[in-house]
């Protein structure tokens, strides 16, 4: 039952009153057992956090993966400094010359920017060189562990259309809110909505206009990989054609269920890889084995996998704080 709970909740989480009472019914189980599994493993630090997910571009955040080569004697600093930027919510290291690859938002007023602050962090951090890698197109981000072992090695990968919005005040004190991480009781979204003053019709109706827009992807738990058994993630890059032909190749990659995060990012002189994807395994052998499946249908004239060594940070981007401005006042100096 409680690989069923926790497969049941990184997909479409029910956004009602009682939630949890909708998972028991599907799972013919009672809510009672479903709370109790559910704080045992969020207590066991499997469940990282069940929040609402929502997308930093349609917020009007510019961001970018990106990747630093740093000397080993300087990589301790180096992380304090960069882990101290309230827009980086991942931070690796890896197993190439770039060694730390993290992925970076910047506020939309932002006084320096994405790439002035990607200049900043790199002159503190001592870095010896540096390569930004925004999205050029996005494929797939739908981070689904299978618990079970019961998912399907491929699934359809939906293009969705989205409506227009312009977000007001209120849209944006929902984002507020419900950016954090959810308690695990009968009524999880009660406290939310009598701070919104909203009841939950009003609230539901909100959640739904921000998905249907593109500004929330979905609302789900995130589960702590390793801790969930699946120790060997592989962030795998490929070099392939540009253009339409990468495009093409790059939806066939996100096809595979194992792939997590799909993107086609640019190309350098340095740097020949384009495509790249998330690839979540239990083991290495089992990961490598998906990686020599996808090389066999993807038309590459190279690819590599980069395991991460260690994790320095994975957190969610808080939006709409002060600490992206407090952050630039304190470096903007550097940028002069």
């Amino acid at each position: 039952m409680k690989d069923e709970i926790l497969s049941r909740i990184q997909k479409k989480f029910p956004l009602v009153p009682k939630p949890f009472e909708v998972i028991a019914n599907e799972l013919g189980t009672t809510e009672k057992e479903v709370l109790k599994i559910l704080n045992e493993q969020k207590e066991a630090g499997i469940i990282r956090q069940t929040s609402a997910i929502f997308d930093t571009k349609r917020l009007g955040y510019k961001s970018s993966l990106v990747a630093f080569e740093i000397d080993k004697e300087d990589i301790d600093k180096a992380v304090e400094i960069l882990n101290s930027h309230p827009g980086i919510s991942h931070n690796y290291e890896r197993n190439h010359s770039f060694n730390i690859w993290f992925t970076i938002a910047v506020e939309p007023d932002s006084i320096l920017g994405l790439e002035k602050t990607v200049e900043v962090l790199a002159k503190v951090t001592k870095a010896k060189d540096s390569i930004i890698l925004p999205t050029l197109k996005l494929f797939k981000i739908n981070v689904k562990l299978n618990t079970t072992g019961k998912d399907a090695k491929k699934e359809k990968v939906h293009k969705t259309k989205h409506k227009e919005i312009e977000l007001t005040p209120l849209h944006k004190e929902v984002i507020k809110l419900t950016q954090y991480d959810i308690d695990f009781v009968s009524e999880p979204f009660k406290k939310t909505v009598e701070e919104l003053g909203l009841d939950y019709e009003e609230y539901f109706a909100i959640l739904q206009e921000l998905q249907e827009a593109g500004v929330m992807r979905r609302f789900a738990s995130i589960l702590n990989h390793r801790k969930a058994g699946f120790n060997a993630n592989a962030m795998v890059v490929w070099d392939v054609a540009e253009g339409k032909e990468g495009e093409v190749i790059g939806a066939k990659a996100a096809a595979f269920s194992a792939v997590s995060h799909c993107y086609l990012r640019p190309k350098y002189p340095n740097w020949p890889y384009n495509l790249f994807t998330m690839v979540h395994g239990k083991t290495t052998e089992e990961t490598n084995g998906i990686i020599e499946e996808m090389a066999q249908e993807i038309d590459a004239k190279d690819h590599m996998p980069l395991y991460s060594s260690r994790e320095f940070k994975k957190v969610r981007i808080e939006y709409f704080t002060p600490a992206f401005k407090e952050w630039e006042n304190k470096y903007k100096e550097i940028s002069l």
